[in-house]
């Protein structure tokens, strides 16, 4: 089974967890075939994911795509100032296979993914967890006002996606999606979520409700099933400064956090205080709500 991550060095302290917790709870986890699709990750950090892989005693495959996304991306509204997310919208061209299912890095994963092994397109294109309608979503005036879709069309969060190749690179859905990013540079409030959103326009296929579970920093652990995907949503996150005090789901992450890892990639740096800086309101309104509590 193809899995595809795209991620930059800011990312890499949520994307151990992720793969650990992928690996830790597949049954056969040697079918798995990872691509990283990589902006601005060294050689040394490959590297270290490869060592991650092996210390998780992963027999499966890893291939390292690296991509630009300034470059590509970059005429585009931007996600807090970065573009790598945008990735996603390269796999048709990048993986030659069929399907590839794509993970954020901000998960823990306690599903077996091999449950998607015969999951059925029902010949769409993208397989997805509806998270609500067009309507209830932050761009909801770019969908209804700009794109002129019905505004109670189903839509989904992007963190996890099960892409049919087959029928993007047959209905050249790449090619659709940059269209209209060309048309609406800067409505693209969820960067490519945005996109793929007014694409499908509800057209999609449905992934289990397990495979996508919403878990803000106040909120509490979903119980949709025993097994989930936990997908930390919002700002700050549980590795974040502080993430030990104000997140709810921080034992979770860190049950499956490698020391090792951690101490590389969660150091008290430049990049990381200027994260901290950039989510302070984000921060703010996480403590006022505990203080409410």
């Amino acid at each position: 089974m193809n899995i595809a991550f795209c991620v930059n060095r800011l990312g890499l302290i949520g994307l151990g967890v992720t793969v650990i917790s992928l690996i830790r709870n597949c049954s056969t986890p040697d079918k798995l075939r990872l691509f990283f699709l990589c902006a601005d990750v060294s050689s040394s950090d490959k590297k270290e994911i490869e060592n991650l892989l092996k210390t998780e005693n992963f027999l499966g495959s890893c291939k390292f795509i690296d991509f630009d996304p300034v470059t590509i991306f970059g005429s585009f509204r931007s996600l807090h100032g970065d573009w790598t997310t945008y990735g996603r919208l390269l796999l048709s061209d990048l993986i030659e296979d069929a399907e590839v299912l794509y993970l954020d890095s901000d998960l823990v994963i306690e599903v077996d993914v091999l449950e998607l092994s015969s999951f059925n397109f029902n010949g769409k294109a993208l397989a997805a967890v509806p998270g609500g309608t067009l309507k209830t979503e932050i761009e909801n005036d770019f969908y209804i006002n700009k794109v002129g879709l019905n505004s109670d069309l189903e839509s989904f969060n992007a963190g996890i996606l099960f892409f049919n190749l087959r029928e993007w690179r047959l209905k050249q859905l790449k090619e659709r999606c940059f269209e209209l990013a060309n048309r609406f540079p800067n409505d693209l409030i969820s960067a490519d979520q945005s996109i793929l959103n007014a694409v499908f326009a509800g057209n999609f296929s449905k992934l289990p409700l397990s495979f996508n579970c919403p878990w803000p920093p106040n909120g509490k652990k979903p119980i949709i099933a025993d097994q989930v995907v936990n997908h930390f949503v919002g700002s700050p996150k549980p590795w974040d400064l502080l993430g030990s005090v104000i997140h709810n789901g921080f034992n979770v992450w860190k049950k499956y956090s490698n020391r090792t890892w951690e101490r590389r990639y969660n150091s008290y740096s430049f990049q990381n205080f200027k994260r901290t800086w950039n989510l302070r309101r984000s921060y703010f309104r996480v403590f006022k709500n505990k203080i409410k509590l």
